[in-house]
């Protein structure tokens, strides 16, 4: 295909942000307060124009105060353009931003998408999706699994506590790691069972803690150890905020105890703590093929409309 025609360069500055808005996507009411608080830059902006129409964008996400892009998260063409261009255009763009952008050598971040949870039942749909996979694919990027978005909202009942566990707070981080340790040994969550192929169950605990401790600017009184009565324990519960929701970062049960239901009490726990200060919404996510979280996460009220695709490069 003739790409000689193309503009792919980054955007001039936030004055240009109304052109990188002119493609949809559920993300885009949030970019220019991303931009104004530094989750997001210009120069991490890419278009791919022909003349003054974009064919293709992307943008990556970071950390507020972060000085490298943290993730891939907007990635879209023209869904109008002729489909025998779409995704070599976007094949361009992907890989001439990546050049410019990340250092030689550096594996890209991880590529988040949001798509309907249906998205699979219509040809429109489908092609939306698999228009932007095809994209990542060429520039050696996988899939890696695809996540339930949920949501909980005020009004949904959250269960009493059931009086089975002992609730308290995390006193040390040294407790959490082994607590995190423990949970990670037969974990169903994709991107730990990643983590695992390349690091301790050890070292997935601190990188997961430290991701944590940068990601939820909201207090640590909040997290919750669970044990039963004789203290031994159950597992835990992270609720927090970052800089957009409420969420439920992180909830596990050491293996000995899986099966017994706890998830349901730990759930509870975490959505209590969070609905007591008023928040307009919870967030949280887990695996699509992890069946027992996801079914905890439904009776506790959560819903999910959307998923996310996540692809990664090895």
């Amino acid at each position: 295909m003739e790409q000689n025609d193309l503009t792919v360069r980054p955007l001039a500055g936030r004055s240009e942000l109304d052109l990188f808005l002119t493609l949809p996507y559920v993300r885009n009411d949030e970019l220019a307060t991303d931009l104004d608080e530094g989750r997001r830059r210009p120069e991490w902006m890419w278009l791919a124009l022909r003349g003054d129409r974009v064919l293709a964008r992307l943008a990556w996400w970071t950390t507020t105060g972060a000085d490298e892009p943290k993730m891939l998260d907007i990635l879209d063409v023209d869904d109008d353009a002729p489909a025998a261009e779409r995704v070599d255009i976007g094949a361009r763009l992907l890989r001439t931003a990546i050049d410019a952008t990340l250092p030689a050598g550096t594996t890209p971040p991880e590529y988040i998408r949001f798509v309907p949870a249906d998205w699979r039942d219509t040809a429109a749909t489908r092609q939306v999706v698999e228009d932007r996979m095809a994209v990542l694919e060429r520039a050696g990027a996988r899939l890696l699994v695809e996540r339930l978005s949920l949501e909980w909202r005020p009004g949904t009942p959250v269960p009493p506590p059931a009086g089975r566990l002992v609730f308290r707070q995390v006193e040390d981080t040294e407790e959490l790691l082994t607590a995190m340790t423990r949970v990670v040994h037969g974990t169903l969550d994709a991107h730990d069972v990643a983590a695992l192929t390349h690091m301790s169950p050890r070292e997935a605990a601190v990188q997961l803690y430290e991701e944590y401790l940068k990601t939820l600017p909201s207090p640590r009184g909040w997290w919750r150890l669970a044990a039963l009565p004789d203290g031994e324990l159950v597992g835990f519960v992270l609720p927090g905020r970052n800089d957009y929701n409420a969420v439920i970062s992180y909830i596990g049960v050491v293996p000995e105890h899986r099966g017994h239901g706890y998830i349901n009490d730990l759930l509870a726990e975490g959505t209590r703590i969070l609905a007591e200060q008023g928040v307009p919404r919870i967030r949280a996510a887990t695996d699509l093929g992890n069946v027992p979280m996801a079914n905890a996460f439904r009776r506790a009220g959560y819903v999910s409309e959307q998923h996310t695709v996540n692809m990664v490069w090895d």
